[in-house]
């Protein structure tokens, strides 16, 4: 007798999902994947996710459906299980999550590192965070060129961002400004990818991690995975980076997964101390002590440069933050906004007053957000409504936090004659601290190290 295949919901946000899927799912005849759910990312829901990608058990791919539709999808399609796979949610949200699966009837499951990490042929340094906006990029890009420094081939990969043709991102390969174009990014992407561009690296992504990992190991002695949002990685680690935000104590417990990372780390960096109080980072020095007694702590002072401080001084001016960090990272502001302020800036203009009705939604979507623009560019018309609103804002100068190059990526704003001033975080250690001596002497990579 041939028993039934389970049938699940996996509830996602394009990324996590896919790569349960992928891993767990695709070529496993017990599993029956009915439909994945979808929120957080504008857009991500009416499609399917392609049979090119999702195997022969699926020869019409799988619907990709609304979160709101939850319960109907459970009821209507005598789901067993739901399956979550997203990130950056509070410890709460999920279980929310769960008494909607629960109520329907379904188990409720949350997959783990051991059932969905990949195992690679190289060393795998993974970056991760307990919250989005911590600063991951930056000190994957810092460990990134100390490698190459070292003799050593880093080859980056980042966490799904697949908001496109899914049959066609596959894999991605990043090593120049004309692949941005090829693939069609947003500027979420291009926030992520560009400033590996600028450094001269190359950075892999896409949608099926196993052939995405092979490609990046056909060239790297190292393999330097830059997570997303706070998830864990989809690629088994060597030595585990953990950072948590100076600036947000008591997140690095309250959100899932960015407490699993906590509790795995080899490392916890804990970034942007210079504009934090003392009193928090003692405080989250503790928290790390409580729940990973072992992991060693690194002080990170994460310092923002102005590319041309002078042009802001004494300038009304729009600040446009990077776009996951304002939204539902939490963050009221961000780098943009520090450095206006810290450049002297006469007045900060609240895009609020003048934005065009696809922005006005965000801001009223995250009413946390201070007087700020998020880069949001999902689609061509979130991007052509973020310049109508610099263009309505009259600023005499924009300073931007987000990591892309606003001016190759907005016509736009080029074309109206307005100075783009960039804001960039960068890592830097605090005084007595030396992140890259943490990760050099670690017995799990000395070898590869040391052969170079």
């Amino acid at each position: 007798m041939t028993t039934p295949r389970r049938r699940i919901v996996i509830a996602g946000a394009a990324g996590r999902d896919f790569h349960n899927f992928n891993t767990c799912c695709r070529d496993n005849p017990a599993l029956e994947v009915l439909a994945f759910t979808a929120t957080q990312i504008p857009g991500i829901d009416a499609r399917r996710y392609p049979a090119e990608l999702a195997g022969p058990l699926y020869p019409d791919g799988v619907a990709i459906l609304p979160e709101t539709d939850l319960e109907r999808i459970c009821r209507e399609q005598k789901a067993d299980a739901v399956v979550f796979a997203y990130s950056d949610v509070t410890h709460e949200h999920v279980m929310h999550l769960a008494a909607r699966a629960a109520a329907c009837g379904c188990d409720f499951e949350l997959w783990g590192p051991e059932r969905t990490m990949l195992a690679s042929t190289k060393p795998v340094i993974a970056v991760t965070a307990v919250r989005t906006g911590c600063g991951k990029s930056q000190v994957s890009r810092y460990l990134a060129q100390k490698l190459a420094a070292s003799g050593v081939r880093a080859a980056a990969i980042r966490h799904p961002m697949p908001y496109g043709d899914l049959s066609r991102q596959a894999v991605q390969r990043f090593g120049a400004y004309a692949d941005f174009d090829t693939h069609a990014c947003t500027i979420e992407e291009r926030e992520e990818y560009e400033p590996y561009i600028e450094a001269g690296l190359a950075i892999f992504a896409g949608a099926d991690y196993a052939a995405i990992l092979a490609a990046a190991e056909k060239e790297a002695d190292v393999i330097l995975w830059d997570g997303g949002n706070n998830d864990f990685s989809f690629i088994r680690p060597s030595l585990s980076i953990v950072l948590v935000d100076a600036l947000r104590p008591g997140h690095e417990t309250r959100y899932w997964p960015g407490e699993v990372n906590l509790r795995m780390a080899d490392i916890v960096v804990v970034a942007k101390t210079a504009a934090a109080e003392p009193d928090a980072i003692k405080a989250i020095s503790e928290t790390i002590r409580q729940f990973n007694p072992a992991a060693q702590i690194i002080l990170g002072a994460s310092p923002v440069v102005l590319d041309q401080p002078d042009a802001v001084r004494g300038k009304r001016v729009l600040v446009v933050e990077d776009g996951p960090t304002i939204t539902h990272g939490g963050m009221p502001t961000g780098a943009g906004y520090a450095a206006a302020v810290a450049g002297g800036a006469a007045e900060i203009l609240d895009p609020r007053s003048f934005a065009v009705p696809a922005i006005a939604a965000v801001f009223k979507q995250y009413p946390h957000i201070g007087p700020v623009l998020p880069a949001v560019g999902y689609s061509t018309e979130q991007q052509k409504a973020l310049a109508a609103t610099i263009k309505a804002a009259g600023a005499d100068v924009v300073v931007a936090g987000t990591p892309i190059d606003l001016t190759k990526r907005l016509e736009a704003v080029q074309l109206h004659g307005i100075t783009v001033v960039r804001a960039r975080y960068r890592y830097a250690d605090a005084d007595g601290n030396d992140l890259w001596q943490a990760i050099a002497s670690d017995p799990k990579l000395a070898r590869v190290l040391n052969q170079n």
